[in-house]
């Protein structure tokens, strides 16, 4: 079966916010996040809770991890099995803030304006 590619959100100036969002994670966060994107190069789509959910209205989805530091990283199924992860939040409320959704769309138009 052919693996799925995560590809990561890189701005104009050639930063990659969601990957330094990752790395600026205390370990056991970081290496709940690197499980859940090993499990969707793996499998794909067919990744589901609790490790991903569809965010109903948007055409994105969201990586999900709990524990001490709840972590979520919203992201894109592209075609050609390609993930584009957009936007990476330390979770504190119950619902994902409109703020977080806000950054991701953003990055998402400037991606397309751009590739």
């Amino acid at each position: 079966m052919e693996k799925w590619e995560i590809e990561y959100y890189e701005n104009a100036r050639g930063e990659r916010p969601v990957e330094d969002f990752i790395l600026g994670l205390p370990v056991d966060p970081r290496t709940k996040v690197y499980s859940v994107l090993d499990l969707m190069r793996e499998f794909g789509v067919m990744v589901g809770a609790p490790h991903v959910k569809k965010l109903k209205g948007t055409g994105l989805w969201e990586l999900r991890t709990s524990g001490e530091v709840a972590t979520r990283i919203l992201y894109l199924a592209k075609s050609g099995k390609i993930f584009l992860l957009l936007h990476g939040f330390v979770k504190k409320t119950q619902k994902t803030p409109e703020k977080e959704m806000s950054i991701a769309m953003k990055r998402l138009v400037d991606y397309k304006l751009r590739h």
